[in-house]
């Protein structure tokens, strides 16, 4: 199966991060280049593009699509761990970052990666293809880290019925298949609640974050992503649910944010000065445009800040 995924908010990323022709850049979450071949085609033989990802079919896939460019480098990693992959390359500092977060069209759409629930398939949403699977989580966790992992992570409301059912059924054996859990889930829902979408979406969703460590990767990569940054360098994140979303909006809120003297101090005496500035006040959204040709992009939140000098 060919690795196909279509890159969301490709026009408004690639504007934003505002690309010099001679600097360098890394794709944090290369996926299929889609991102990646649309920066390198704006770099000129002196600038640089570092692609990164952690999924051995999306490295493939990435170095076959970037095979022209001679200034591009694509190295297997987590996004998480930008600071040792540029460390190694020799880079002291790039002029922008983009973060496409979470789970690719190719990923959903290959059965036997076990991120969907639409297709019988093993339990597995490891993005990486090694470490914990989901089928681990759902048959050894404890009953408490499984209401944890729904709740936190999937903000599901029937977190306690889902669980039950869980436990109940793996007693039994254990559940094995994409397809098993979902009906477990279907089953946990009262029947009115499973009119409005499919009740394991929440679950599945934070079963993968679970599996992936996301949310936490996601702050370490934020916090590596900017401290790597040049001054007026930018730093692009592209989310798909609030959970992740909030985190970026808050950290960059964070760094650009400055004197924390109280009202009545007649001058600053914290000394404290925003470490950047936000390239977009609101999140960017999909154009109507873009949602009829592609409706995955629906929940996509783009989010660019600059580091200030």
């Amino acid at each position: 199966m060919e690795f196909v995924h279509k890159s969301v908010l490709l026009n408004e990323t690639i504007e934003g991060l505002g690309i010099k022709p001679n600097g360098i850049y890394v794709d944090g979450t290369a996926g299929g280049g889609g991102h990646s071949y649309e920066i390198a085609k704006r770099l000129s033989k002196n600038g640089r593009l570092i692609a990164i990802d952690q999924d051995p079919d999306a490295i493939k896939a990435a170095s076959q699509r970037l095979k022209e460019f001679d200034n591009v480098t694509v190295v297997r990693n987590n996004f998480g761990n930008i600071k040792e992959v540029l460390f190694e390359l020799g880079v002291t500092g790039v002029d922008g970052v983009l973060l496409d977060i979470g789970v690719s069209s190719w990923q959903l759409d290959s059965p036997e990666r076990g991120f969907s629930y639409h297709y019988d398939a093993p339990l597995d949403m490891r993005m990486s293809q090694e470490g914990i699977s989901a089928y681990d989580i759902v048959n050894e966790s404890a009953p408490s880290e499984l209401l944890r992992i729904l709740i936190q992570y999937g903000e599901e409301k029937f977190a306690k019925n889902i669980v039950r059912g869980i436990i109940n059924t793996r007693e039994t054996a254990p559940i094995k298949t994409t397809l098993e859990l979902a009906e477990i889930v279907k089953n946990a829902y009262p029947a009115k609640a499973r009119q409005k979408a499919h009740p394991a979406r929440k679950t599945f969703q934070a079963l993968r974050i679970a599996v992936n460590g996301e949310l936490d990767r996601l702050r370490e990569g934020l916090d590596n992503a900017f401290d790597v940054l040049n001054p007026e360098g930018r730093l692009a994140v592209i989310t798909f649910h609030s959970l992740e979303d909030g985190i970026v909006k808050q950290t960059m809120k964070k760094w650009c944010e400055g004197c924390t003297c109280p009202p009545e101090f007649p001058v600053c005496v914290c000394g404290k000065k925003p470490k950047a500035q936000l390239v977009n006040r609101r999140p960017i959204e999909p154009s109507q445009e873009e949602l009829e040709k592609n409706n995955r992009a629906r929940s996509a939140r783009l989010r660019i800040c600059e580091k200030v000098k």
